[in-house]
């Protein structure tokens, strides 16, 4: 045992890839599990603040965008889920664990979309948030989820994109559109820089998961990379990012910025936001009524074998 943590250590000291095949601590294990999980059911829930927007869509085009975004979400679930399994979990414990509290989501989701300008705040800043933590992790050390990241983070850049024109389009329009996008701003702002856990101070993972090679960068330095990408951004959409006390910082090349609301964090984290018991109620329903699908499923597949 001493010989396979000696040969683990050195994989990760060299920057190579960690393969589910290869000897890994429990620790390691457990800590990949919790991560890919979270991030596997954030992409599922996150589905739902958009997907109530689809039947809503202004026009064709938009709805034909929002419904490749949705599904695109749904599709960055299952890799995840995939990855996740190769360290010997299945998607239903994932599942399971989920519907009963017992694992976590982004606490972004929890977050109501009462305007359609969501859809367009929700791509350029929520997407944004997770192009600048994910993009890193194309390089994590554990194999199946590097490699499952490349793809999603492509298809997170385009709806990014898709966002922030929807929003430039609206800031276009009339007077209405555009206090809507404002309004919107204002809201996703704060919750938008909370995605990045909290402080490197009060984060109880950090630390090894860098240590690991699971994680490239911290969170605070993640927050201000995606704060400096942001701001020129708002500049050339016209909105105002609600802040008063974020400024240039020529010592440091980069924004100084306020803090989010880390007790309105915690309270989210803990199942007290504004949509956690929706979210989740939403969640046993759809699997409930899916249940039928799994069966059939099953059945399919033991007639194929006994054929």
């Amino acid at each position: 045992m001493t010989e396979l943590a000696e040969y683990f250590e050195a994989t990760i000291q060299r920057g190579d890839r960690v393969e589910p095949r290869d000897w890994m601590p429990d620790a390691y294990r457990k800590t990949l599990v919790r991560q890919i999980a979270q991030h596997a059911h954030s992409e599922i829930i996150g589905m739902q603040p958009e997907g109530a927007w689809i039947s809503c869509a202004p026009s064709l085009r938009r709805k034909a965008i929002l419904l490749a975004k949705v599904q695109d979400e749904a599709g960055h679930g299952l890799y995840l889920y995939s990855a996740a399994e190769t360290l010997g979990t299945s998607r239903r414990e994932l599942t399971d664990k989920l519907l009963a509290g017992k694992q976590k989501y982004s606490s972004i989701f929890n977050y109501p979309t009462p305007s359609y300008a969501d859809v367009g705040t929700i791509g350029w800043l929520v997407d944004g948030a997770a192009i600048c933590n994910q993009v890193p992790l194309c390089r994590t050390s554990f194999g199946p989820y590097g490699r499952a990241m490349i793809r999603i983070c492509k298809e997170e850049s385009f709806h990014q994109r898709q966002g922030y024109e929807l929003l430039m389009t609206m800031m276009r329009g009339t007077d209405e559109q555009r206090a809507m996008v404002q309004e919107s701003v204002n809201r996703f702002w704060w919750p938008a820089l909370m995605m990045f856990g909290p402080p490197d101070d009060a984060s109880p993972n950090t630390a090894q998961s860098m240590a690991w090679g699971i994680k490239r960068d911290t969170n605070d330095d993640l927050r201000q990379k995606f704060v400096d990408m942001s701001v020129p951004q708002a500049e050339a959409l016209g909105v105002t990012l609600p802040d008063p006390d974020l400024k240039w910082n020529a010592e440091r090349g980069s924004y100084d910025f306020g803090q989010p609301d880390w007790d309105e964090f915690w309270a989210v984290v803990k199942g007290d936001g504004p949509c956690n018991a929706e979210r989740l109620e939403h969640r046993r329903k759809a699997h409930d009524d899916g249940a039928w699908v799994r069966g059939a499923a099953v059945a399919f597949a033991r007639l194929e074998e006994e054929l």
